[in-house]
């Protein structure tokens, strides 16, 4: 079956044309000059510990021919370039290990405390990101899934978008999801179906989900390849070289299971062998965890007293807000998610008023 690869180009390119309300609330407050104003009244009112959750940072030239999954591209390296110049003009970027620290002596944080994260361990965080913060002298945290560093392979969650687009088969039947209809033939609809897969595949527990990627992939004769240059993670030398230049590794499981799905014997393996490989591989503490998936069903009281128990001094998860300070959730810090469609004016105003501007992510999708 034959992409419509000009139509899907269009629908996706068009509609990330069209801004939403929290891009044009952005653009008429940077218009009239309010958001300064804004912003120092709410810093007056309270402090927030923000931390900004990044995927990919690279560059789609055609997104109908990019068939990977593109809501993990958070920017693009002109976009992440300018995001972290206002970072370094507006706030404080700092680590985890800089935050434990503070907290531990009782020093005061900085003004405008601002933590630079990024999820799963993609290629392009060294290739393309690391240079940029490395040369800004922004630092980042980098939550990596340990099994995928170790042996090069895609990513489960992506490498099922990417077999879903192109997959010659003429129906999508997931019985379990209740989903039985055709495949549309341009990859815009295949996207759109994508989506509703994986929202309904992550609300599964981990046998079933298991169970499912694997009979489509059988079915579609697309088994997950031992490495792909469009779904490539980094390598422990890459992350040995990120360390070296400041910046900070910490855990997002082995395998990007969703621990709150495992079994509690999986579950505890999953945060415990992870930090023991990065520790083993990196020579330092390994002190923080990001949830993957990070969602409101990806983990619960027993993940946070696992972490907890294994050793990890705090741990981020993906649903969307700010931390209030001092009162920080230690084990449950929310972030901001920066997407794609985002411009300038957008990031900065989602940066200085997240509770207007903040972009919240459906559930099980992150």
């Amino acid at each position: 079956m034959a992409l419509s690869r000009m139509s899907a180009t269009d629908r996706i390119e068009g509609r990330l044309r069209q801004p939403g309300k929290r891009q044009r609330l952005a653009d008429f407050c940077g218009a009239i000059g309010v958001l300064p104003g804004l912003t120092s009244l709410r810093r007056a009112l309270r402090r927030d510990l923000r931390i900004l959750a990044y995927h990919r940072v690279r560059d789609v030239e055609d997104a109908g021919i990019f068939d990977f999954d593109l809501n993990l591209i958070s920017a693009s390296p002109e976009q992440f370039r300018e995001q972290m110049l206002l970072v370094r003009r507006h706030y404080d970027p700092m680590s985890f290990h800089d935050l434990i620290a503070a907290i531990n002596t009782g020093r005061p944080l900085p003004a405008q405390p601002l933590i630079v994260t990024f999820d799963d361990g993609y290629e392009d965080n060294y290739s393309v990101a690391f240079p940029i913060l490395r040369e800004l002298g922004v630092p980042a945290t980098f939550f990596v899934s340990t099994g995928h560093i170790d042996n090069g392979a895609p990513y489960v969650y992506d490498w099922l978008v990417h077999s879903l687009c192109r997959t010659t088969a003429a129906r999508l039947d997931v019985v379990e999801l209740g989903i039985d209809q055709a495949l549309p033939a341009e990859l815009a609809g295949r996207r759109e179906l994508a989506d509703e897969l994986l929202f309904g595949l992550k609300a599964l527990d981990a046998c079933t989900q298991t169970a499912i990627i694997s009979r489509l992939e059988n079915a579609w004769n697309m088994p997950q390849p031992r490495t792909h240059a469009e779904c490539r993670p980094m390598t422990w030398d890459q992350l040995r070289e990120m360390r070296a230049a400041g910046m900070e590794i910490g855990s997002h499981g082995v395998s990007h299971r969703i621990l709150a799905k495992l079994q509690p014997h999986e579950m505890v393996a999953e945060i415990r062998d992870s930090k023991q490989s990065l520790e083993h591989e990196l020579g330092v503490p390994a002190e923080v965890i990001s949830y993957p998936v990070g969602g409101s069903g990806a983990y619960d009281e027993a993940v946070i007293a696992a972490a907890k128990d294994a050793g990890y001094r705090m741990a981020c998860n993906y649903l969307t807000g700010v931390n209030r300070i001092p009162s920080m959730p230690y084990h449950a810090l929310r972030r901001l998610h920066v997407e794609r469609e985002m411009d300038l004016a957008w990031f900065a105003a989602m940066t200085a008023l997240p509770e207007v501007f903040a972009y919240g992510k459906r559930q099980h999708l992150s």
